[in-house]
């Protein structure tokens, strides 16, 4: 067999399991389910009721298994969940050692998908993840063929370690397929499979050595979250469940199949007009030239979030409506999800980052300012940004 040299030491086995328990079905049966949230409509209340509740019933039993290995947390492990059923790719920043990789490792034991785990470094090349064409001599034969080597990306979990230690090149080979859902090595596209979940993870602290991701790049995530520290009493359950008892791996209590039937599902969940103008006033209110952006924010910006962010809060908000067994959306489920939609596609000003304020600090002004009812006798405004931004919706 000819091989080409790759980084394989950096680069982990695209069929690499993250546990006993992982496997498409570990010897349980998950069809009823799937069968639980598949339907052709929700025009039914009794029948949407029952789809919700099955939906709220799988996300909470999908939380506590992966509790049983992750310490505290609660809202990360919430909105990695979330970023998983709204079908997009989440952005983990945090100093080493809070529980990224875990969390992630413990959500491919839970779901029981496919689970592969990318160590980027400066030298790993796009072929080294996406795969490519390796020369194989048939034993018997003597004859030799080109064959394609899937690469790590070819799983439906993917683990993007510090991805901003990455070259630009490589970086770009991750987003397209994050992306495309493909991927092209020798004039042949391949499909990923579905789902198909990247969670990337960078050090905030380490600059020397890394290239950050350019804003065209970071707008590609659905949300990004920044992993707090532990406090006193997790960081003691911590010393608990690591230094004295074995740690306990989470079993499979979804598969693939059923995410991909509470995905379906999730898109279908209804949406007032009156948060939906909410989420579009609150992207625009990002812009320091619009109308919509407070006088005390303007000097702040210099470039507002981009019409994805709309895009996501509206996706994750449908699932955040789910999470409580409802089908339909609220204030409340756009408001939870919303710093996390716009902290990495806000971009700070000379004047902001000279004062220390925090894109994640200026989102939070922005959500915290937009009023959830415009005032009257202007409502033609929203209403037409409503209708501009469905019509611009195939921003992807």
């Amino acid at each position: 067999m000819v091989l080409p040299v790759m980084a394989e030491a950096r680069v982990a086995d695209a069929g690499a399991s993250s546990g006993p328990n992982s496997g498409p079905n570990s010897g349980a049966n998950f069809g009823a389910d799937a069968r639980e949230l598949d339907g052709a409509g929700l025009d039914d209340v009794a029948e949407a009721r029952r789809r919700c509740e099955a939906f709220r019933k799988i996300f909470v039993r999908l939380r506590a298994e992966v509790g049983k290995s992750l310490v505290g947390q609660r809202e990360v492990v919430d909105l990695a969940l979330v970023t998983l059923f709204a079908d997009g790719h989440l952005l983990l920043e945090g100093v080493p050692g809070l529980g990224k990789t875990l969390l992630v490792r413990s959500l491919a034991a839970a779901t029981g998908l496919g689970f592969s785990r990318i160590q980027f470094t400066p030298d790993v090349m796009p072929a080294d993840i996406t795969g490519t064409s390796i020369l194989v001599e048939d034993e018997s034969t003597g004859q030799r063929a080109v064959q394609f080597r899937p690469g790590p990306l070819f799983a439906q979990l993917v683990l993007a370690d510090e991805v901003n230690r990455a070259s630009p090149k490589t970086q770009s080979a991750l987003l397209e397929a994050m992306q495309e859902r493909s991927v092209t090595s020798g004039g042949e596209t391949r499909q990923l499979g579905r789902p198909f979940f990247v969670m990337a993870t960078q050090n905030p602290i380490e600059q020397e050595g890394t290239f950050p991701l350019p804003e065209a790049q970071l707008d590609r995530f659905l949300l990004k979250v920044d992993v707090p520290p532990p406090d006193r009493e997790t960081l003691r359950e911590v010393l608990e469940r690591t230094t004295r008892n074995e740690l306990a791996l989470p079993g499979q209590v979804v598969d693939a199949r059923t995410i991909v039937a509470a995905q379906k599902l999730a898109r279908r969940i209804p949406m007032a007009p009156e948060v939906q103008d909410w989420i579009v006033r609150l992207v625009l209110g990002t812009h320091p030239d619009g109308e919509f952006c407070a006088d005390d924010n303007r000097r702040l910006i210099r470039i507002g979030a981009s019409p994805r962010a709309a895009q996501s809060i509206a996706s994750c908000a449908r699932v955040v409506a789910l999470m409580a067994g409802r089908y339909a959306v609220g204030f409340g489920d756009a408001r939870k999800v919303a710093r996390a939609a716009l902290r990495h596609r806000i971009h700070r000003s000379f004047e902001a980052e000279s004062e220390g304020i925090t894109a994640d600090e200026i989102a939070r002004r922005v959500v915290a300012g937009t009023p959830t009812e415009f005032p009257s006798g202007s409502h033609a405004a929203p209403v037409a940004a409503v209708r501009g931004a469905g019509a611009r919706g195939g921003a992807g």
